[in-house]
């Protein structure tokens, strides 16, 4: 294991040939990883519920010479069922007959309310989105990460995850789901080589950090692209054997 992989640097082949599927890849943190997988090599599939959006991250990434050309994935994580789920397996089955990485990086916020105060519906909404469609879209690609040499799963958590803090509700509550979700993922697969991992990003300058923050002086945190170090390490052959475990961003 890298002694941090918070400072992980790599070749610019790391990921040549992989194929990994980024959920929530039409903006910040996981449009950022996407990009980076791409330029090192990797076919990636781009996740996200807005064709508009994932055809200009698809642009981009087509625009640039030498890196293969991406696939798109809609499916919209709240409203999926059972069928959504499974076409979207079989379209990546048939296209590449196996998937190498998987980074669950899709989340809503919900709202900061204290517990006394959360809408039950909105708490159902954000522990579905966040946590069991996680859960149902990991369980029906399961078969084809067993099709991988070297299969990696990375959740994003968060610091709201690790040690509650008031009035993150929903939210924070999800975090620690997902946490434990890949733990025991991780303990389930721990002698067929797959690799499961959190990954805590940390303040990073994205919209929902906005929303949580509406005040933040946003000049001063990180952007997505400064934090990607800990998605690769885990994501390439440098990361392997390393799993059940919860990673800090910055």
């Amino acid at each position: 294991m890298t002694s941090d992989p918070r400072h992980y640097t790599c070749g610019e082949d790391l990921l040549r040939d992989r194929i990994i599927l980024v959920t929530g890849a039409s903006d910040g943190i996981g449009k950022a990883l996407a990009l980076r997988t791409a330029e090192l090599g990797a076919r990636i599939i781009l996740h996200g519920r807005s064709v508009p959006k994932l055809e200009k991250v698809y642009d981009q990434i087509a625009a640039r010479k030498n890196i293969p050309r991406p696939s798109i994935a809609v499916l919209d994580l709240e409203s999926a069922d059972a069928e959504g789920y499974t076409m979207l397996a079989t379209s990546i089955e048939d296209e590449f007959g196996r998937l190498d990485g998987l980074v669950h990086n899709a989340g809503i916020l919900g709202e900061r309310y204290s517990i006394e105060q959360y809408d039950a519906v909105l708490w159902q909404r954000v522990m579905h989105v966040n946590v069991t469609s996680a859960f149902a879209l990991t369980q029906v690609l399961l078969p084809l990460l067993h099709q991988s040499e070297d299969a990696s799963i990375i959740f994003t958590s968060s610091g709201v995850g690790r040690v509650g803090k008031a009035f993150w509700g929903a939210y924070a509550v999800s975090k620690f789901a997902l946490e434990g979700l890949s733990q025991v993922l991780a303990d389930e697969h721990r002698h067929s080589g797959m690799r499961v991992n959190c990954i805590n990003p940390g303040a990073t300058r994205t919209n929902m950090r906005l929303a949580a923050y509406p005040a933040e002086d946003r000049s001063q945190l990180r952007t997505p692209e400064q934090i990607l170090a800990p998605y690769l390490y885990l994501l390439g052959p440098d990361g392997k054997g390393v799993t059940g475990e919860s990673f800090d961003a910055q």
